[in-house]
């Protein structure tokens, strides 16, 4: 791969990821303040992009590989994204703001593989050259909760127009990216298909399905994390809450580097375990840390982000990869990607919302009993998998479990 094709990619990358930490992170906070959002509606704005992630194997299956471009694809759908998001801060009502933020998800979530594909196009090493483009995106991640940080924009819709500005820069970046014919021109496809439900297979495995219905259980405590982390923050008075929860993903980056050498010498079991033990441990921190002597528990939930996702999500994929086999490895992540950010997720946003509205005291809420939730939800999802799953020392290809 040229160089100056590399640049190009890592460019791609950190825009695209840019765009999504623009908005995402403070949404919830920004919903309270300027729409006077409750905690459900909150959940539901949340959910739209669990729908979006369950809606966009369709999108690149069935549409994409077959008909179009990846780079131009990408183009028209981030130009149409950035009008999206620019019209999300002329919006005033919570129903019309969900359906915007619905259907700009939409547009954006295709884009994920869209980029990858595009990338991976040009790689003749995906193994050794991917991570080194797919790191820039995290980093864009991390530069949009500084710049909103810095500019004290979290509550405002100065958020959504940054991410509107970018989404249009990448939009037309895109058709200057390596062209990426469609790579199944011709092919027949099917919703099955789009949806990876041939790898269904693998829940012969007991332990796999075990495994899997954790997966989707977890994504309960996490979508308390992603909907209402900075609005605890900024409602317990933290300064620059947005540009704090950068250290998790700073975390995330870090922790992601010491898998491929824990994978195989602590096992796929003690590492998911560590994951989910984590995300009990974050709740706990969050629900008992305030801005004056527990600060630093405070610091700590933001920290663990890194623990918590690296160690049961990418070593979750990692173990999917490793049981699918050759045969059913696409169908098997694009599944397992359906049922976790797409169907646990959708779960997770809106249970989030009913228990913040639950514990809402006035103007502020009692969030010791709100993270304490997640957290009890986190550490049942952890006894059932120490209790049930099984690791074995050779995993089976899926054609043979």
């Amino acid at each position: 791969m040229k160089t100056t094709t590399g640049a190009l990619l890592s460019l791609m990358m950190f825009l695209e990821y840019f765009v999504w930490g623009s908005w995402y992170v403070t949404m919830g906070t920004y919903m309270g303040e300027r729409l006077q959002s409750t905690g459900v509606q909150i959940g539901a704005a949340y959910s739209a992009l669990a729908v979006a992630t369950m809606i966009s194997p369709f999108v690149i299956g069935m549409v994409a590989d077959r008909f179009f471009a990846a780079q131009k694809l990408m183009g028209i759908l981030h130009l149409l994204g950035a009008a999206l998001l620019y019209s999300a801060t002329l919006v005033n009502g919570n129903t019309v703001f969900y359906w915007v933020i619905l259907f700009y998800s939409l547009l954006y979530m295709p884009t994920i593989a869209l980029s990858n594909s595009i990338a991976f196009s040009q790689m003749n090493d995906p193994g050794k050259q991917f991570p080194w483009i797919r790191v820039f995106g995290t980093i864009g991640w991390i530069v949009a909760g500084w710049l909103i940080g810095y500019l004290s924009i979290e509550k405002t819709s100065h958020t959504f127009m940054m991410a509107a500005g970018v989404s249009a820069v990448l939009g037309l970046l895109s058709f200057t990216l390596p062209d990426t014919p469609p790579k199944d021109r011709g092919a027949s496809t099917s919703i099955s298909k789009a949806l990876g439900t041939e790898a269904v297979i693998l829940f012969r495995n007991r332990s796999y399905l075990v495994f899997f219905i954790a997966a989707i259980l977890i994504c309960i405590p996490l979508a308390f994390y992603y909907g209402f982390a900075n609005v605890f923050l900024v409602e317990k008075g933290m300064e620059n809450a947005a540009g704090k929860m950068i250290m998790g993903q700073m975390s995330e980056a870090i922790f992601i580097l010491a898998i491929p050498f824990l994978f195989n010498r602590i096992g796929v079991k003690n590492m998911l375990i560590i994951g989910m033990a984590a995300w009990t441990l974050r709740y706990v921190a969050f629900g008992y840390g305030d801005t004056g002597a527990h600060l630093w528990m405070l610091y700590a939930g933001i920290v663990l982000h890194g623990i918590c996702y690296d160690f049961f999500f990418v070593t979750g994929y990692m173990y999917t990869e490793k049981i699918a086999g050759e045969k059913v490895k696409n169908a098997a992540q694009g599944l397992f990607t359906f049922a976790t950010y797409g169907l646990g997720m959708m779960i997770g946003s809106w249970f989030s919302g009913f228990v913040v509205d639950n514990f809402k005291t006035g103007e502020t809420h009692d969030w010791l009993k709100v993270w304490l939730t997640p957290a009890a939800i986190a550490l049942a999802v952890l006894i059932y998998f120490i209790l049930f799953f099984r690791e074995k020392k050779s995993v089976p290809a899926a054609n043979n479990v």
